[in-house]
């Protein structure tokens, strides 16, 4: 017989283990409820140039995000992937998406475009395009895309001849024009080209391609400028020199010579003009897209868009500072000037 003493004992331990087993229960249920839940999806972005150039263009990409229905650290992660000019990254980066199985990759821009579709046929794939998707190879068409591309092209080599124009108009004595093209991003540099050297013909003016892939390249290829001493400098449309903006603005301030780009940002940071497509607006559509496609739209079903909306921005300041006087004409027809 167990004395009475130890018979409580006894009972008031097995009411502890109890009670704890049954609080450990308690708070393991949601745990284990919380461990069922499925994953958020996540969004390989990746684009060339760095974080904080890009920072206008995130926004504009999380907007179409959200118009979709998707808010990034809510039901959707998305990893930004800067390659600040260093292509020879999208191989390895590409291969650690698809080995992932991301649920789509978001390549707003030539290369990483390019990239994505030589990686993978699964993954649905929603790029910026610059030059034609069909040429390039990421669609069967621009209607019926097919496969598991589609995205925005934003037409930027349809409008260097007229940036080019609109150059020529600005500074109308000029003749011998550099063209500053970055070869690592080959379809852009290769289409500015073939566009430049037609308007070119055209108006009269004599080229000089200049070539720049990294921060040394860019002061080599203003070395030579300094010395050949063209009348005006061509930018290409291109991530990289969005990125370099600061720069290119210093050193043509500091060269004296004007300067026209494919985007706003260039003006705003001291460039002499810019025309070229609404890059914030790709963006845009780009998170639309991507949204729209992580509620089951299969890229194959979504016709690749066509950019519509375009800039013509002057400063002024810079015009001044060369001493150029802009035409009333010019002014007239620009979407914004800054002051």
């Amino acid at each position: 017989m167990i004395p009475l003493g130890l018979r409580q004992m006894t009972i008031g331990i097995g009411r502890r283990k109890f009670i704890a087993a049954l609080g450990s229960a308690t708070f393991s249920w949601p745990l284990a409820a919380r461990a069922q839940q499925p994953a958020m999806p996540v969004v390989g972005f990746i684009r060339d140039g760095s974080a904080d150039a890009n920072a206008r263009f995130v926004a504009s990409f999380r907007k179409g995000l959200n118009e979709a229905g998707y808010v990034e650290g809510q039901n959707v992660t998305v990893e930004y992937h800067w390659l600040e000019g260093h292509y020879d990254r999208l191989p390895a980066l590409m291969a650690d998406l698809v080995r992932r199985r991301v649920a789509v990759i978001a390549a707003p821009g030539n290369e990483p475009a390019l990239a994505a579709k030589a990686a993978t046929a699964t993954i649905p794939i929603v790029f910026g395009s610059g030059g034609d998707p069909v040429q390039l190879g990421l669609v069967a068409s621009l209607a019926r895309p097919g496969g598991n591309a589609t995205g925005i092209n934003f037409l930027n080599t349809e409008v260097t001849a007229k940036r080019l124009r609109l150059l020529h108009d600005l500074v109308p004595k000029a003749v011998r024009v550099a063209v500053l093209v970055n070869p690592a991003n080959a379809p852009a540099a290769e289409a500015t080209l073939r566009d430049v050297q037609q308007a070119a013909s055209t108006l009269g003016l004599q080229i000089q391609i200049l070539n720049a892939s990294t921060i040394g390249e860019i002061d080599a290829a203003f070395a030579t400028l300094a010395h050949d001493r063209p009348d005006a400098l061509f930018v290409a449309g291109d991530a990289f020199f969005v990125g370099r903006r600061g720069q290119l603005a210093t050193l043509t301030a500091v060269n004296k010579i004007p300067a026209a780009y494919a985007t706003r940002d260039h003006a705003v940071a001291g460039g002499l003009m810019s025309y070229g497509t609404d890059i914030a607006d790709m963006f845009h559509q780009v998170g639309v897209y991507t949204g729209s496609i992580l509620k089951g739209a299969k890229p194959a079903d979504l016709p690749v868009l066509q950019s519509v909306k375009f800039e013509f921005v002057i400063n002024l300041q810079t015009a001044r500072a060369l001493g150029i006087e802009v035409p009333s004409g010019l002014l007239s027809i620009a979407d914004d000037v800054i002051e």
